[in-house]
């Protein structure tokens, strides 16, 4: 399974719902639980979970499974874990508070925007 493609994906996916602020770091070197955390910034609880919707559905569409989905009912956050892949949608207080970015802080950042269509040659 494509750890990256799913982050691509994931990213993609949250861009197209117009979230903010999406970032994709690789946790792989620094954990042994999971390879990328997404992180992504939702003004309203309606946009975190169309955005959690689009993901998993693209999700569906790589023959991903997802393994669990955490905060439905939160109006600050919700994650999706593909066990390799951790998705983190945010309120932007709530994402400041946990402050994943300084936390990893040591994990690279993958540049999304420009990756996608590499990475489906390599799936």
């Amino acid at each position: 399974m494509d750890s990256k493609r799913l982050a691509l994906t994931a990213a993609h996916s949250a861009d197209e719902i117009k979230v903010d602020d999406i970032v994709i770091l690789d946790i792989g070197k620094l954990c042994d639980f999971a390879d990328y955390f997404v992180l992504a910034s939702c003004r309203t609880r309606i946009q975190m979970r169309a955005a959690a919707q689009k993901i998993a559905e693209a999700g569906k569409t790589l023959d991903r499974r997802l393994l669990g989905i955490e905060g439905e009912h939160s109006d600050s956050w919700i994650l999706l874990d593909y066990g390799d892949v951790v998705i983190h949608l945010f309120h932007p207080e709530t994402r400041r508070y946990y402050d994943l970015e300084r936390l990893w802080g040591d994990a690279r950042r993958v540049e999304w925007r420009e990756r996608l269509a590499g990475a489906k040659g390599k799936a």
